[in-house]
């Protein structure tokens, strides 16, 4: 294993300082780096709380700041955080109007936020993002598993909550992205957790495995290697049979990379998804590309697609300024 790290159990510690100095402007790190939270609340306004296991940044606490995140809660690598770190993040970011827990669909999560939920003296909502498409339940999930569309979701939700909108609207609308959003991925690497020290999965220099989770967890099937168009064909049609009838809307097309793979193949990948969503009618309105949603140092990439209409797509483009996603502010 080679990685930049001193101690394999200081990794996650020395990663957290890091990052809230990076961008203390933005942040502050939590009492016992339990959380990460927006330096700056807004009074009155419902306080959106996201997080899971290490390992994918920037999610999720590259996404807390203006627009998006009020905190967000690290577990130690692809390890979900405890119901005490969700609670103390959710106490520290409410202002007096509620919180909104978005939680990824793994069992861990799920389990975990609800529990904070439960404990929790103030409002809470939550929104369980469950966008992948490649299977039905999985080793981490009862279900669909939640993927790269958590980043549409935080980020819709985020500008509304920016807006005023209540806790049962942000609910709703919430509910309403996630149905709106799928996914898919493949894997060409296995990724290395730091603890483990070799790789997840055993997989071949000709091998692929499609639609693989962000954990590294097994996908549809392990395959020959194909060439990108023939990937992103089959990624996308099973994207557009999940929806149904596509021709005529509005999407978000955003393909993301899950560490080590470069831009100019995820550019790549783009080009060909784009080309086959349009096939079936689809007006792509959005695009998003780059590493948002990483499993360290696995190559490969996840394509989403996120159905927009009058309401979404203004969302989408209100001003955002966090670490990992930044425009128009």
């Amino acid at each position: 294993m080679k990685k930049l790290i001193n101690a394999v159990d200081d990794v996650l510690a020395e990663s957290l300082d890091g990052f809230a100095a990076a961008h203390a402007d933005l942040l502050v790190l939590g009492e016992g780096r339990k959380f990460v939270r927006r330096r700056t609340l807004v009074p009155g306004k419902v306080a959106l709380v996201s997080g899971g296991g290490s390992g994918h940044e920037p999610l999720h606490a590259g996404y807390v700041g203006p627009g998006m995140l009020d905190a967000a809660v690290p577990g130690q690598v692809f390890t979900s955080p405890t119901p005490d770190q969700v609670l103390e993040a959710a106490e520290a970011a409410d202002t007096g109007a509620g919180v909104l827990l978005i939680v990824k669909n793994y069992e861990g999560d799920v389990m975990n936020f609800e529990m904070a939920a439960e404990l929790a003296s103030m409002p809470v909502e939550r929104v369980l993002v469950n966008d992948d498409v490649a299977v039905e339940d999985s080793l981490y999930t009862t279900g669909r598993r939640g993927v790269a569309g958590t980043v549409v979701v935080e980020k819709i939700v985020g500008a509304a909550a920016e807006r005023g909108a209540d806790l049962a609207r942000l609910k709703a609308l919430g509910d309403s992205v996630n149905a709106a959003t799928r996914s898919m991925g493949v894997a060409l690497t296995s990724c290395t957790v730091p603890a483990a020290g070799r790789p997840m999965f055993e997989i071949g220099a000709d091998e692929m495995e499609f639609g693989v989770g962000i954990h590294g967890e097994p996908g549809r099937r392990r395959d020959t290697l194909r060439n990108a168009s023939t990937i992103a064909e089959e990624i996308c049609a099973a994207i557009a049979a999940d929806f149904g009838a596509l021709d005529g809307r509005q999407a978000l097309l955003f393909v993301n990379g899950f560490g080590a793979t470069p831009l100019m193949e995820l550019y790549l990948m783009y080009n060909a998804a784009r080309s086959r969503f349009e096939r079936h009618g689809v007006s792509i309105a959005r695009s998003l590309v780059g590493n948002y949603v990483t499993s360290l140092d696995m190559a490969g990439c996840s394509i989403t697609l996120s159905l927009l209409d009058g309401e979404t797509l203004p969302l989408w483009d209100a001003p955002v300024k966090t670490p990992g996603l930044r425009w128009g502010a």
